[in-house]
């Protein structure tokens, strides 16, 4: 297996569902799983298709409770194609004799391959080939090429394409007592010979969804319409020696779709005027060698490989076409019902891979969350608070979409669900913004819509902040941080910790920064700004003060992850580690046995050390000292030390953050983390989440590990700054990427042994300006800078 391809060999039922979540194949608008053509969703299949944003609510009676839910809509299965002898049973992989069977999924093509050798008795096999494609060039196209080869027979297939109309979201078996019916109004037709039509609509969001198939072989085609399905029908001559070929081409267009009127019109007029397959091919081919362009990444070895698949699942669910829509960053991107499609503070780990290659994309998706400000404004409101507070889970309105109830499937008990006092989302959203706009150089996004989210999240959290007359500082209570384990104080009556260290440092860090993007504004600007929202000088001091003065808690020397988590229990994990193989759900074990990891110094992931994961060992500390502690090395050390022996990773975005932080702390542990960061999908370290949809956060971050973590890079104050800690493991062999940065396409950073080499293509641009540790230098466009690195 080279790092180009991603392969499979033989037919395992057990690792279907993940093995279809890893061959997805996407364009940024919609996506479909990796299942094979002839196998209906079961308990082994699960085909499904996702269109970036395509959200439809439904109300739900589970366990005598009326629960609502909006989910990523599972649309129109495209993909159907089955084939028998005349008279036999249909062939499945489940049904037939397999005698062998590869799965290969071309990274550098976008492209899913499948050959798979069916023995049909009597000394007859059937070789299937397929070669599947999301067009990439087109984001509304879809081909299937079909090649049969008939050995130790000559006779008769039966060949059966279809739409279906009649799929639910049943993806993930512990949502499968909610309504997963979310299609309505199922119509099928045909257009012209060879070509048929379905069209359908959400049931409660009413969007309309248009999907056409044109069916080519050398052999008639007939239709049948059996609605919820639209049916073709061909009989090919098979022979020995000689391959049969069934080319599917499809167009899916939905109301949401700009520039269009009536979307089935759309979708019929797309796929009529689609080419044959070689054709769509060789454009979609261009397509993807113009993203790997970009997106350029030179690694070596196992990791190299790896990096290539989340690079390629991340363009394919955030593409450059995703700039022309409203959507947000999906938890588990195009590949499956997981999370419901929602959309968390995962962004927090994308965009800043995004921000380095395709700045417009990360534009686009900032302005998702723009565009739901005013909901944001009014959750707020809602709380008695100011500002903005954006929603823990977020779909296609901006309302928070974070369960009030969830089954712990170890128990079977219905559990209050807290996760929305995660407020820290807002500050995710604010670290996004200033992100893109030191990367991309965009003084208009920033000084207009970056501006207004800046001023209403640091608003709110001015407005959340309480002052203590005993500590004589500002406090922020009843929230949860990015732990997830800790929801309520042992015995409390109400839910929510106090005084988060991780909510309270970056809520300053928001009000800084929002304090500086306001004095950088245009006076007018600024003048037209704080008249429209009502911002005056004495709220400004107000912000100047609480950045100052909120309550960072401390205990035996180390950072608290909350106010009174040193008050805690000790876990026995030694003991836990014995009576269970899998400790990353610790909660539900816990609960299960009676008992709550609320009371446990016990993290599901990392908490307090995000801090050193979004901020730089220069800027954690700075931090630290405008509230007015001194955040020593020691110190440091000792909070990572302290936290790592008491996490259970139970999220896949643990490890990528260990990783990152160990890079520098613990460098002989860091590789460790940064593999089950880098494996946390290939060999779903989670447990059978993967085949209910990657872990999109977690595959960007590997990314961003590689471009900014070794690399310590920082796009601030107009430079790129760069403090590189290089990992053996990956260094001895060297590593290089392409970014863009500020208007410059293509800069290219190679890091090898101790020596950094930066080239910068030729343009019109300004010189970069490059800052390492005790140094500046000045690359100009059409240069190429090699710099020695200290020891």
């Amino acid at each position: 297996m080279t790092d180009r391809i991603w392969e499979y060999e033989g037919y395992r039922p057990a690792e279907e569902r993940l093995r279809e979540s890893l061959c997805t194949l996407g364009n940024g608008c919609f996506a479909t799983r990796g299942a094979l053509p002839e196998c209906a969703a079961d308990g082994t299949h699960y085909p499904g298709t996702y269109v970036a944003g395509c959200y439809n609510r439904l109300t739900s009676a589970v366990a005598g409770r009326r629960v609502e839910n909006e989910d990523l809509v599972n649309l129109p299965n495209w993909l159907p194609l089955r084939f028998r002898l005349t008279g036999r049973q249909w062939l499945t992989p489940d049904t037939a004799t397999v005698l062998a069977h590869r799965q290969v999924l071309r990274l550098e093509a976008g492209l899913l391959e499948r050959r798979t050798r069916y023995g049909l008795g009597g000394g007859g096999t059937l070789t299937v080939r397929q070669q599947r494609l999301v067009h990439m060039a087109d984001p509304h196209l879809a081909a299937l090429r079909t090649e049969f080869t008939a050995e130790g027979f000559t006779g008769e297939l039966e060949v059966e394409a279809a739409l279906d109309g009649g799929v639910r979201n049943a993806g993930v078996p512990r949502y499968r007592d909610l309504d997963g019916r979310h299609l309505t109004h199922v119509h099928t037709g045909t257009a012209v010979p060879g070509t048929v039509w379905l069209r359908c609509r959400t049931r409660t969001s009413d969007i309309r969804v248009g999907m056409a198939a044109r069916l080519t072989a050398e052999a008639p085609v007939t239709d049948l319409h059996e609605p919820p399905r639209a049916v073709q029908r061909l009989t090919l001559a098979v022979s020995p020696g000689r391959a049969a070929t069934v080319d599917k081409t499809i167009a899916l267009h939905t109301s949401r779709d700009p520039a269009i009127s009536d979307p089935l019109q759309a979708a019929v007029d797309r796929v009529g005027a689609a080419p044959g397959f070689d054709e769509l091919l060789e454009s979609h081919l261009t397509a993807w060698d113009l993203l790997w362009r970009r997106a350029e990444l030179e690694v070596p070895g196992e990791a190299g490989r790896i990096l290539r698949l989340h690079l390629f699942h991340v363009l394919q669910t955030l593409s450059p076409h995703t700039a022309d829509l409203d959507v947000g960053v999906p938890a588990r991107g195009l590949h499956g019902e997981a999370y419901r499609g929602h959309v968390f503070w995962d962004e927090l780990f994308v965009l800043p891979y995004l921000n380095l290659h395709f700045p417009e994309v990360s534009r686009a998706l900032l302005l998702y969350r723009h565009r739901r400000l005013e909901r944001a404004r009014a959750a707020a409101r809602a709380v008695g608070r100011r500002g903005a507070l954006y929603p823990w889970q977020s779909g296609s309105d901006g309302r928070e979409e974070t369960q009030r109830l969830h089954l712990n499937p170890r128990s079977g008990r219905w559990l209050p669900d807290h996760t929305h006092l995660q407020r820290h989302v807002g500050s995710a959203v604010a670290y996004n913004v200033w992100q893109y706009c030191e990367a991309a150089g965009d003084a208009e996004f920033l000084h207009t819509k970056g501006a207004e989210m800046l001023l209403q999240i640091a608003r709110f959290w001015a407005d959340s902040a309480r002052w203590d007359e005993s500590l004589k500082r500002h406090r922020i209570l009843g929230v949860m941080g990015p732990d997830e384990y800790h929801d309520a104080y042992p015995g409390a009556a109400w839910p929510g910790i106090d005084d988060n260290a991780y909510t309270n440092v970056t809520a300053a860090w928001v009000l800084t920064r929002a304090l500086e993007a306001l004095r950088a504004l245009p006076e007018p600007r600024r003048r037209e700004l704080a008249e429209r929202t009502g911002l005056d000088a004495g709220e400004l001091e107000q912000w100047e003060a609480v950045s100052r003065t909120l309550h960072v808690p401390f205990h035996d020397g180390v950072v608290s992850q909350f106010e009174g988590y040193g008050d805690l229990a000790e876990l026995d994990w030694d003991g836990y580690r014995k009576r269970y193989d899998d400790l990353r759900r610790l909660d539900r074990i816990l609960e299960s046995e009676g008992d709550t990891v609320n009371r446990y110094k016990a993290s599901k992931q990392a908490d307090v050390l995000m801090l050193g994961y979004l901020f730089s060992p220069a800027e954690l500390p700075s931090l630290f000292a405008r509230l007015g502690h001194r955040l020593e090395e020691d110190t440091w050390r000792r909070t990572v030390d302290y936290y790592l022996g008491r996490t259970s990773h139970g999220s896949t975005l643990s490890g990528l953050v260990h990783g990152w932080i160990l890079a520098r702390a613990r460098r002989a542990e860091a590789w460790a983390f940064c593999q089950e960061a880098l494996r946390g999908d290939i060999a779903d370290l989670q447990g059978g989440t993967t085949g209910e949809g990657v872990h999109l956060g977690a595959m960007a971050g590997t990314l961003d590990l590689v471009q900014r973590g070794l690399t310590g890079l920082e796009t601030r104050a107009g430079a790129l700054w760069l403090d590189p800690v290089p990992l053996p493991e990956l260094s001895s062999s060297g590593y290089g990427f392409a970014l863009r940065y500020q208007g410059h396409w293509g800069v290219r950073l190679r890091l090898e042994h101790a020596l950094l080499e930066i080239a910068v293509p030729s343009s019109d641009r300004l010189p970069i300006d490059v800052r390492l540790p005790g140094r500046a230098v000045c690359v100009q466009p059409g240069e190429t800078a090699r710099l020695v690195l200290p020891g």
